[in-house]
């Protein structure tokens, strides 16, 4: 049984987050508060195994709650109530700059009762179930995909990743900004290669997280738009609720978005970027499946790997949720399964032409 500490500063949220919990005969509610300084004492009291947590309140908004809260527990789940709305966007991926694990959108609609609490019974049970990692099937056992020898200096390279990497593809969900702000703030401005990625988030979050990750970024970050040419040195984020592929015209490879149905309930999806990545740059490409929920992206990288690409999963230790990595490397995808603080360094490795070295210190 997971028990949650619901914090909202409305009457009527507080109830709404309750009534569409207890549909699940797996949690339980106990208890909730109207301010962050009263959930910090909650907390403390009552020993919750997730917390759900507003951020506009009174007396402690939420993003000084998280902030409290990580003092004293810093693996405790948090996940926090957003607007989509830019300021709602912003203080999100504040929010999850700080250590707030998840996020899910307030429904538009407050008026209809009923399709408010099936909205948040949609968002919020699946993520209290991956971030308290309770129930599922036991996790398969784990097999590394195997690399080939390298060629000799004048024969041609074999597939699986020992080829020369001309494009970085990304896929990322629960955990993935912070986990992606990491591994792309760690690359340096001279890196080489294009970055696409798919993070599940709604439009407007898309747009911020990107302007936001260019601030801090060496690299140049920009939310995709159709029909731009992927450059070396830029990271592409898909934009929320638009699938994006690459496409080859004449000389130049550039992005498309689509909206097509949602794959693995999920618009943007990584299996989409994926296979377009496959077909244009085949084996010359370097996947990268860090936290999620849910396995979007495995089949994408099933096509990637047939193609002799070399696929890296962030390991169990540093993600948030372990489900799309874990079934990528479960199925014996993934080339290497990495610490997140070692990928950057893999990537960089790998376009100089080596292979996996760990870092110092």
């Amino acid at each position: 049984m997971v028990s949650v500490l619901v914090v909202d500063d409305s009457v009527v949220v507080r109830r709404l987050i309750v009534d569409a919990l207890s549909a699940d005969p797996g949690i339980q509610v106990v208890g909730t508060a109207p301010n962050g300084k009263v959930a910090l004492s909650k907390i403390d009291m009552l020993k919750p195994d997730i917390v759900t947590l507003d951020i506009e309140m009174p007396v402690m908004d939420g993003l000084t709650t998280i902030k409290e809260i990580r003092k004293v527990h810093p693996r405790l789940p948090v996940i926090m109530f957003s607007t989509l709305t830019s300021v709602g966007a912003s203080a999100t991926l504040e929010a999850l700059s700080s250590g707030a694990s998840d996020y899910v959108t307030k429904p538009a609609n407050v008026g209809s009762v009923a399709e408010s609490i099936k909205s948040v019974r949609e968002q919020i049970i699946p993520r209290i179930h991956a971030l308290c990692r309770t129930g599922g099937p036991p996790r398969p056992p784990v097999r590394l995909a195997p690399r080939p020898a390298p060629a000799g200096p004048s024969g041609p390279r074999p597939a699986g990743g020992t080829g020369t990497p001309q494009v970085v593809a990304v896929g990322c969900s629960t955990g993935g900004p912070d986990a992606l702000t990491k591994v792309v703030s760690a690359l340096p401005a001279s890196f080489p290669l294009p970055i696409v990625v798919v993070q599940h988030m709604p439009q407007v979050f898309t747009k911020m997280f990107a302007e936001r990750l260019d601030r801090s970024a060496p690299l140049k970050v920009v939310e995709a738009g159709s029909g731009m040419a992927v450059q070396p040195g830029t990271v592409y984020i898909a934009p929320g609720d638009y699938h994006m592929e690459v496409v080859r015209r004449g000389g130049g490879v550039f992005t498309h978005l689509q909206q097509g149905p949602p794959e693995n309930f999920c618009r943007p999806a990584v299996d989409v970027l994926f296979r377009s990545v496959a077909d244009v740059y085949g084996g010359a490409t370097l996947g990268v499946i860090l936290t999620g929920m849910g396995q979007d992206g495995k089949r994408g990288s099933e096509g990637l790997v047939a193609k002799g690409a070399e696929i890296v999963a962030q390991d169990e230790a540093t993600s948030v949720v372990w489900g799309m990595p874990g079934a990528v490397a479960g199925a014996g995808l993934a080339h290497s399964i990495l610490p997140l603080n070692e990928i950057s360094h893999h990537l960089i490795n790998r376009v100089a032409g080596g292979r996996t070295a760990r870092p110092r210190g």
